[in-house]
């Protein structure tokens, strides 16, 4: 059986994600997220606000149980958000805690619980952050989440040193999974220029119907995921890059 551990499954790319895997034989998906979204008798819902964190400390252990029949355990920390888009100065300070506890704080220590619990285990394991084009450039009113983005990358950068140093076998991967159709793209178009001077081109994007539906990018996702591990494949990459 191959296990599949996806953070925010309940929507977006997430549910794509899991929806996908989940017509794949063999294969079960444990959903973390606040809520449960989707009925099917290889997924596992574990109710979890990854905003936080006592929530998250104390109930880690449920995230990652023993799979005594695993063929292959993926995490997939896909679960991320925003925030209020604004300017560096004009926002409230519990706003970088929000977003920072989502996008990076979480996600370090299920990485690093998903290390510990199967680091002996001798299947295939794969960690997979879902990052952002913004961790590589400066978006206006985006800092929180640009900066929060960036630290995952370089977070699974140095993990993958780290894994490839004690001879693990784990892949550790950061894939920006390009501009897609979802929730976050809504909250996005409703931010006007003084506060994000690019408004204007998402809302193009959209309009344009240039926007990527969640499934086609779930789609190439795991495909790629699923593909024989390649030693010179960059650790940080985007959607386009993919083979």
């Amino acid at each position: 059986m191959h296990y599949y551990i996806i953070t925010g499954a309940s929507r977006g790319l997430g549910k794509a994600l899991a929806e996908t895997l989940l017509h794949q034989p063999d294969t079960t998906v444990i959903g973390v997220s606040r809520h449960a979204t989707i009925e099917h008798e290889r997924y596992h819902h574990q109710p979890l606000d990854l905003s936080d964190m006592l929530a998250v400390q104390n109930n880690l252990h449920k995230v990652f149980p023993r799979f005594p029949n695993a063929s292959s355990i993926t995490l997939v920390n896909n679960a991320g958000v925003l925030g209020e888009i604004g300017y560096v100065g004009e926002q409230q300070n519990e706003h970088y805690e929000f977003v920072f506890d989502v996008n990076l704080i979480a996600p370090a220590m299920l990485m690093n619980t998903f290390l510990q619990a199967y680091s002996a285990v001798l299947v295939p394991r794969t960690i997979l952050n879902i990052s952002s084009g913004a961790a590589q450039r400066a978006v206006d009113g985006w800092a929180a989440y640009s900066a929060s983005k960036a630290a995952l990358d370089a977070l699974s950068r140095t993990a993958q040193k780290e894994q490839d140093l004690r001879g693990s076998g784990i892949r550790i991967r950061s894939l920006a999974p390009g501009i897609l159709d979802t929730a976050m793209q809504e909250h996005i178009r409703t931010a006007d220029t003084h506060r994000f001077s690019e408004a204007g081109k998402f809302t193009d994007y959209h309009s344009q119907g240039q926007l990527v539906k969640p499934q086609v990018a779930a789609e190439k996702i795991i495909a790629w995921l699923q593909r024989t591990m390649d030693s010179t494949e960059e650790v940080i990459t985007r959607i386009d890059r993919l083979p």
